[in-house]
């Protein structure tokens, strides 16, 4: 069943699709009088709606019932991603989202490849694709890409969460198995690094702010493979998958 995101709530059993999403669900899914769409506030909340009429910029949807949408995980993701070359940084976006991340901030570090001058453009194009992967895979809850911060604002704020982790190549001693067995809070940030690894003096200041340092296995994984496996890793201990 088609589904879209709304802003507000159904005013005299009605909600309206505006602008991309009416054009999408008017002209490219042809969508007809009758027929059913699922339309959610983005905040948890399904409505079972049928299309009553089409306008030129609108689609009039009926509101049948509400429910609060039954696909979102238990704990409260958020990734702090460190800026990858590339469109890498689309292809992780797209996949945090379905996997069930509530949050992507990404930000630059020391040795972060790529370095733009101006990120507002990349981040309005990284928000559109999660508002999409959102859509396609159900999500009751529009999850947020923040803008670009440096890598000691992306530590601090990780430092905030109940259980936060960091993805550290040299690690040798916790593997992700091991902190996820101490036990996985439900509001968990995982502070992932850019291909060059992290800084030594990075690793040292996120352990001093309280991150604790894991290990993904023996096999060194690409900056855009990491946050995919340990955020299912995450899911999976949490009883979310």
């Amino acid at each position: 069943m088609p589904r879209f995101f709304v802003d507000g709530q159904p005013e005299n059993g009605v909600l309206v699709l505006q602008g991309e999403d009416a054009h999408h669900a008017g002209r490219v899914l042809r969508l007809r009088p009758g027929e059913a769409v699922t339309l959610c506030d983005g905040k948890g909340t399904d409505y079972d709606c049928t299309v009553e009429r089409l306008d030129k910029d609108a689609v009039i949807c009926c509101v049948h019932d509400c429910h609060p949408t039954d696909t979102e995980p238990k704990q409260r993701l958020t990734l702090f991603m460190a800026l990858p070359k590339g469109d890498k940084m689309e292809w992780i976006v797209q996949k945090a989202v379905e996997l069930g991340v509530s949050n992507i901030v990404p930000y630059l570090s020391k040795n972060c490849v790529s370095r733009p001058d101006k990120t507002d453009k990349k981040v309005e194009r990284w928000r559109k694709i999660a508002a999409e992967a959102a859509k396609q895979c159900g999500r009751g809850v529009l999850p947020t890409v923040g803008a670009v911060i440096p890598v000691g604002q992306a530590i601090a704020q990780a430092a905030q969460s109940e259980t936060a982790l960091f993805l550290y190549e040299n690690e040798r001693q916790t593997g992700l198995r091991d902190a996820l067995a101490a036990g996985v809070g439900k509001d968990v940030s995982l502070l992932v690094g850019p291909e060059g690894g992290f800084a030594p003096e990075e690793a040292e200041a996120a352990r001093q702010a309280g991150l604790k340092s894991v290990s993904l296995g023996t096999r060194i994984l690409r900056c855009e493979t990491a946050p995919v496996a340990a955020l299912a890793a995450i899911l999976f201990a949490g009883g979310n998958m």
